[in-house]
């Protein structure tokens, strides 16, 4: 890569932070530090990144477009709130024309959903209290739906659980994620909210 190229990479970079995220760079010749401190919500994420393989794209940033207008306007980032009656119900719809196909009905999974089909995924799990749903942070649960759980699985592995980024708004998906954790008992819906809090 010339430098020519070298500085019309940092600019596309820079464009692209500008656009997405508080930033800042620390660059020498060889490397460039890209850090996002952008939001409350999400962890930090600091990523070397290898200049001359260096592309930007949605997956080097943890954070989502929405995000730093939230917290520069001190609007709370958004959340699934399953004692909010209306957020509750929307989800209630949304699950009904996209999720219950594979999750169930009564949020009870495929039968024998912790058993690998031969296909080497496994069955869709339930969002109730029998599966592990509510093991997982909102944030987690909210990307894995948004852009499918492959984004978070082991290398070989192939999931059957696609991302409806092109389907439903994020409003939507936390409209679920409220709608599914409004079936949980309390004792569980605080377990769960505790990974929340320890994720801010």
């Amino acid at each position: 890569m010339d430098a020519e190229q070298q500085r019309g990479l940092i600019r596309q970079m820079e464009r692209h932070t500008h656009e997405q995220a508080y930033f800042l760079f620390l660059y020498n010749p060889i490397q460039l530090y890209a850090v996002n401190k952008a939001v409350e919500f999400v962890p930090h994420v600091t990523t070397l990144l290898g200049l001359a393989e260096t592309a930007v794209t949605e997956a080097h940033w943890s954070v989502q477009q929405a995000a730093v207008p939230q917290a520069l306007s001190g609007i709370p980032p958004p959340r699934a709130n399953p004692s909010n009656a209306a957020q509750v119900t929307v989800g209630q719809t949304v699950y009904a024309q996209h999720c219950a196909t594979c999750h169930g009905a009564n949020l009870e999974g495929q039968p024998n959903w912790q058993k690998r089909l031969p296909s080497g995924s496994f069955p869709a799990p339930p969002h109730d209290e029998t599966g592990h749903t509510w093991h997982h942070p909102d944030q987690y649960l909210f990307e894995a739906t948004k852009y499918g759980w492959q984004r978070f699985a082991p290398p070989g592995y192939q999931s059957a659980m696609q991302g409806f980024q092109d389907v439903l708004s994020d409003a939507k998906i936390w409209a679920v994620l409220a709608f599914i954790k409004s079936h949980w008992p309390p004792s569980m819906r605080a377990q769960q909210e505790r990974l929340n809090t320890r994720g801010q």
